[in-house]
């Protein structure tokens, strides 16, 4: 037993052996044992109290420091990750320095990719040439707005060399003006890829091809007039694809 308990049992034993040591009759005899009782009582439940108590006082410390222990473990996981964001934050900032020196690069490099797409329209064969000069001039222009991303620029001066590319793979037949002799002449076009461009007046009068070397219009022979209707029919899906016999330029050397 505790020393605290043991003293208080003894205190409760000397009061009970003085109280009997004074009665003299049953009756103070009784009353002595009842006070001995109750003062017996009192003091378990005093003693009970306190046990209550140290093992409440215990639990809250073995509560305490378990949480203390947990609390441990996660500021040791909250220093590793603050480690690792660190980190990541260093490399973070190391992408976004060369972000902003291929940025600084990237610059001139579309500018001239532009200026290229601009010689290669002006030298290619006159088709849809408005069209073609216009989205040259918007890239001009794109260039030199700051509230564009330099992806969104460079994605735009990708796509106009797309466009560029499906037309060398494509046949077409669209409605066109032409200037011929001082004369304007709307004509039926039709494109097949870059070897072929060829036109014809709706009256059927005349046909002709672009010469390349030339850099002008020369009439076709009668005998190609049927042909590059047959071509339009088929440009336009107005009839099965067919053979067809039309003047191209002579492949150059690579």
């Amino acid at each position: 037993m505790k020393p605290i308990f043991r003293a208080l049992l003894c205190a409760s034993g000397l009061l009970g052996a003085a109280a009997l040591a004074g009665a003299t009759t049953l009756e103070d005899i009784e009353a002595v044992q009842a006070e001995r009782a109750e003062a017996g009582r009192q003091s378990q439940n005093r003693i009970d109290d306190i046990v209550k108590e140290a093992d409440s006082l215990e639990y809250e410390y073995k509560r305490v420091l378990k949480e203390l222990e947990g609390l441990k473990v996660f500021n040791t996981l909250m220093e590793r990750q603050i480690d690792r964001q660190e980190a990541d934050i260093g490399l973070l900032n190391d992408a976004i320095d060369e972000v902003e020196a291929s940025r600084r690069q990237m610059m001139p490099l579309m500018v001239r990719m532009i200026e290229a797409l601009d010689l290669f329209v002006e030298a290619d064969a006159p088709f849809l040439l408005n069209e073609r000069r216009t989205r040259v001039a918007a890239l001009y222009e794109l260039m030199e707005r700051e509230d564009v991303s330099v992806a969104e620029k460079f994605r735009k001066v990708l796509e106009a060399y797309q466009i560029e590319d499906y037309y060398g793979r494509t046949i077409e037949a669209y409605k066109d003006s032409v200037e011929h002799e001082g004369a304007t002449l709307e004509v039926d076009m039709l494109r097949i890829g870059r070897v072929a461009l060829v036109y014809q007046t709706a009256d059927l009068s005349a046909t002709r091809k672009w010469d390349r070397e030339a850099r002008a219009w020369m009439d076709l022979e009668g005998s190609y007039r049927n042909q590059v209707r047959m071509g339009l029919r088929v440009a336009r899906r107005q009839v099965a694809p067919d053979l067809l016999l039309l003047p191209v330029a002579a492949p150059e050397a690579g």
